[in-house]
């Protein structure tokens, strides 16, 4: 039995796919730049809305598990088709690192999600951009003038806005973000070195592989069996990761860092909307202040990262 018609089949195949190819390469790099960052930055909210219901009865790191299980099924062919030589490394030491890098961050980052209001959860999370360039400078001896100093600390005192500390202490989840947002600042940097030396197949068959051996025996110790609805919104939570992960990479390859960095914060947007409509969560001017801050200190980054780069190219030409 046929699924698809023929008929059905060869008009995708033969019109509508190469039309609409052309059609989308015509148009200008940065543009679509900006909508696959649409793209990213709507699954990523409604990933996020998801993980909030779902955890409200299954323990973060079983859907972290599950999710792990699914992208390890995804990037299977890729493995396969490279053979041995996917496992082939000198720095296995450094994805060891990201594993453990990773596994507090999703842990972390996940259960900030399940109990704090999308809108600061999503808004903390920007502040990874400042962590980036301070573990850069440390790391990777990269050379920062006063300017980005400056702008690093007013990202952080944004930070401060939204946490809020007082005499009764800091709220734990929004440590967990805060922590979460600090170690995926850590694993771009450990990337940066991972890309120069490993293949993109190596990169994602390690971190597929050693982050669910990290979520096994967490998920197995706190396991909940889960419902069919339940199951089917862990699976869709993973195709939405890596819808958004998917999404995230084309962007960065067909548009300028500083384009993707701006259209990136309508992901607060998306948040809050979400928030408003399905959870009741209406953000406090606290949050909303507390964003604004990190959000311009961190566009001020990325955007000096940008001169910079042009900077060195036009002598590089010179």
């Amino acid at each position: 039995m046929q699924l698809v018609p023929e008929r059905v089949s060869t008009y995708w195949l033969d019109n509508f796919l190469p039309n609409f190819l052309g059609k989308w390469e015509a148009i200008p790099g940065n543009v679509r730049g900006a909508i696959l960052v649409l793209l990213a930055t709507f699954s990523g909210a409604v990933m996020g809305a998801l993980i909030k219901v779902v955890g409200q009865r299954i323990p973060v790191f079983e859907i972290l598990f599950i999710r792990q299980l699914f992208a390890l099924i995804l990037i299977s062919p890729v493995i396969l088709r490279s053979g041995t030589d996917a496992f082939k490394t000198s720095v296995w030491k450094l994805y060891l690192l990201r594993g453990i890098f990773s596994f507090i961050a999703m842990s972390a980052g996940f259960t900030a999600v399940v109990y704090m209001p999308l809108a600061e959860v999503t808004a903390i999370g920007f502040v990874r951009t400042l962590f980036t360039t301070l573990l850069a400078i440390v790391f990777l001896k990269e050379v920062v003038g006063i300017r980005r100093w400056s702008v690093t600390f007013v990202g952080f005192i944004g930070v401060l806005v939204i946490i809020r500390p007082d005499t009764e202490g800091m709220n734990i989840y929004a440590i967990m973000a805060l922590v979460s947002a600090f170690f995926v600042a850590a694993i771009m940097v450990i990337l940066r070195k991972l890309s120069q030396v490993d293949k993109p197949s190596t990169i994602m068959m390690y971190q597929s592989i050693l982050i669910t051996l990290f979520m096994m025996p967490p998920a197995i110790w706190y396991w909940v069996t889960p419902t069919l609805n339940e199951l089917i919104l862990i699976i869709t939570i993973a195709a939405l990761l890596s819808a958004m992960q998917w999404f995230y990479i084309q962007a960065y390859r067909v548009a300028e860092a500083v384009t993707v960095a701006q259209v990136e914060y309508v992901r607060l947007l998306f948040a809050t909307g979400i928030g408003i409509m399905f959870f009741s969560e209406i953000p406090t001017l606290w949050t909303l202040g507390g964003a604004s801050i990190i959000i311009a200190s961190t566009f001020y980054t990325v955007h000096r990262s940008a001169v910079r780069k042009r900077e060195r190219e036009g002598k590089k030409k010179d």
